[in-house]
């Protein structure tokens, strides 16, 4: 069933549970696995997670608090991680996926990774448009166009195709095409106007980049801040995560720059998936109802920087003061079946 985004101020925008330690990436994946419960009933939950975030720590002890249930938790990269899932599908050892990205949806269904699950818990705390059989949201984030202040004027970008015009020439900074926020960004472009208009996009971004894509999306902010650039393609909740971190220099650097949220803001999900024959089947889908609450929503919201999808969530600020905003129409499980034609796009324009 086709999932749209509409626009839901309350409910809107985009744990993201991708990229980022509370203060750097992780790029290490644990190989342990997580030891199976004897029966279903055991007080156990095992996680594979491609979040690493300091808040994600604090849920899982939350949980455990209030649950009585234990919590074994497997992180890596998201691609990693769905290749594990794909090699244990017919003995699985994970009972959810909690990832970045409702691009890799798709290749979960494909693949049969994917269960089902029933809780009138979660169909309450979830718009319809942010869940489906087997996942739902939990909270998401918008990529955004950054800017300089002293020396962009916001209102002369209204979208993402301001970003090709002649006067940006060698003014755009962007992270490379691997990145999956990328890959995400250029396929929702894919699904909704077709491989040829996408390209165009692409290659006219490619043809004002004032460096070679490099870096994470913290550091396109301090490019451009340090004049390599005047705009920057990124997440907002890195600008949130900037402006409240103990650097004085990243502050300084979310002070030094705005952001625009262009018409139709490309959003993508944070979610979590219960696994086909998952051992601990009703211990996951509370794990699920516990997400998705308002208390856990807030605590997402509040400490990373990232857009509850909750409706009863109040949004902090400064998430609050980008509101309201359209955000792009997009199938999240569709998706990942136009990745193919992204990846082929980013090679064919040079966007390395």
């Amino acid at each position: 069933m086709r999932k749209t985004l509409a626009l839901a101020v309350a409910a809107v925008v985009a744990l993201g549970m991708s990229a980022c330690n509370s203060s750097a990436p992780s790029e290490e994946t644990t190989t342990e696995a997580p030891t199976p419960a004897a029966a279903n009933t055991d007080p156990v939950l095992n996680v594979y997670s491609s979040r690493h975030y300091d808040v994600d720590k604090e849920l899982y002890d939350k949980f455990k608090a209030e649950s009585g249930i234990e919590i074994n938790v497997v992180e890596g990269k998201g691609p990693e991680l769905i290749e594990r899932l794909v090699r244990e599908k017919d003995q699985p050892e994970a009972d959810v996926f909690l990832t970045v990205g409702a691009e890799s949806i798709w290749q979960l269904r494909e693949e049969g990774i994917l269960g089902s699950y029933q809780s009138e818990t979660v169909d309450a705390n979830i718009p319809a448009e942010y869940r489906g059989d087997g996942w739902t949201g939990v909270s998401s984030r918008a990529r955004v166009i950054a800017y300089v202040k002293d020396e962009v004027d916001p209102s002369s970008i209204t979208s993402y195709n301001d970003l090709t015009k002649p006067e940006w020439n060698g003014q755009v900074l962007a992270r490379p095409s691997k990145s999956s926020y990328n890959q995400a960004l250029l396929a929702s472009f894919v699904a909704n106007d077709g491989v040829e208009k996408a390209k165009e996009w692409a290659q006219g971004v490619t043809d004002n980049f004032g460096r070679t894509p490099k870096g994470n999306d913290r550091d396109q902010a301090k490019a451009i801040v340090a004049g390599e650039g005047k705009l920057a393609i990124m997440n907002s909740y890195y600008w949130v995560r900037m402006k409240n971190s103990s650097d004085p220099e990243e502050q300084k650097v979310a002070d030094s720059v705005g952001l625009i949220f262009p018409e139709d803001t490309h959003v993508n999900l944070s979610y979590v998936g219960v696994i086909a024959n998952a051992k601990h089947q009703e211990n996951a889908v509370k794990f699920m109802e516990f997400l998705t609450a308002n208390e856990a929503q807030s605590m997402i919201a509040k400490e990373n920087g990232e857009f509850p999808l909750n409706p009863q969530t109040e949004v902090p600020e400064p998430q609050k003061s980008w509101m309201p905003f359209k955000p792009q129409k997009v199938d999240f499980e569709q998706l990942g079946k136009h990745l193919a034609d992204a990846t082929k796009i980013f090679g064919e324009v040079g966007w390395e």
